[in-house]
């Protein structure tokens, strides 16, 4: 059953969750991760540079990888399409921008390249607007059933930060800006924003709860370049991510139903943006402080 949105632009926020205990449920393996790949107006380019280390603008060989099936359980992340706050350097968090014409280009490019790959048994999605209308164009196009969408694939709830721009935040409202840019995983930003160790919590327990659900199945989930980021960060912890999420990015992370362990197969891969002649946005802004 598909939810329906409130009009609303911002949602209320999540629950405190429960004090961290994920490194309970999976020992995350490092894997050779094939890993992939300011102010308006932004620049948008087709041309997809080398990759850096953690990223790539391709698709990863399967050779060499478990294959879905068995105790393997094939996650496909997918972050939603631009929208025009992305193209402003807006800060988003839980705030419910659409996508724009782009964006709306890139989650049909992306649906087509899912639909020539092996059918998914589910697709999950974040609640809020450009993720939910990301999904909801992917399941139409792969001839899915209804997109099942839950708050914890949301993006990182940024605080006073949310509705910024990101050029405007450190003077502005120092003290978020400050914590949102600290490395301590523990930092809340003030106004209501999650740690990094809370967004994590979050992310992961609900992708071990997927993974309960369809074991040995393939699975598509669409959520944002913060939420992604501590994904990866999560299934390969010795191998930092580096590079930019883009929008429509995909990333793939075989995760074992039995043992919790996570295998990074793809990160990051644009190539269906590429293919398609769409572009991506180099000078924007994403909930990670680094994605476009």
């Amino acid at each position: 059953m598909l939810w329906r949105l409130p009009a609303s632009t911002l949602l209320p926020p999540l629950p405190a969750p429960p004090a961290p205990s994920i490194a309970s449920l999976a020992a995350s393996l490092p894997s050779p991760a094939s890993a992939v790949a300011a102010s308006p107006p932004p620049s948008r380019t087709r041309e997809f540079p080398a990759d850096p280390p953690g990223m790539s603008s391709s698709a990863s060989s399967a050779e060499g990888y478990p294959a879905a099936g068995g105790d393997f359980t094939e996650v496909v992340i997918v972050r939603h399409g631009e929208t025009s706050w992305n193209a402003s350097r807006i800060i988003q968090g839980h705030m419910d921008a659409e996508l724009n014409d782009i964006g709306r280009q890139q989650a049909v490019a992306v649906a087509h390249r899912l639909s020539r790959e092996v059918k998914a048994a589910a697709i999950y999605s974040s609640d809020l607007k450009r993720a939910a209308e990301t999904a909801q164009t992917i399941a139409r196009i792969c001839n899915l059933p209804n997109v099942l969408f839950d708050p914890a694939l949301r993006e990182r709830h940024i605080g006073d930060l949310q509705g910024m721009k990101f050029q405007d935040a450190a003077t502005e409202r120092p003290e978020a800006y400050k914590a949102f840019v600290s490395h301590k995983r523990n930092q809340p930003i003030p106004g209501g924003g999650e740690s990094l160790d809370q967004l994590s919590e979050r992310c992961v327990s609900c992708l071990y709860n997927i993974v309960e659900k369809h074991k040995g199945e393939r699975v598509i989930v669409v959520s944002h370049g913060g939420t992604i980021r501590e994904l990866y960060r999560h299934a390969s912890p010795t191998r930092p991510l580096h590079g930019k999420i883009h929008n429509t990015s995909v990333s793939v992370i075989l995760v074992s139903g039995t043992t919790g362990r996570c295998i990074v197969k793809t990160c990051g891969d644009v190539s269906h943006l590429q293919e398609a002649g769409a572009g991506v946005l180099e000078n924007a802004f994403g909930g990670d402080k680094n994605s476009a």
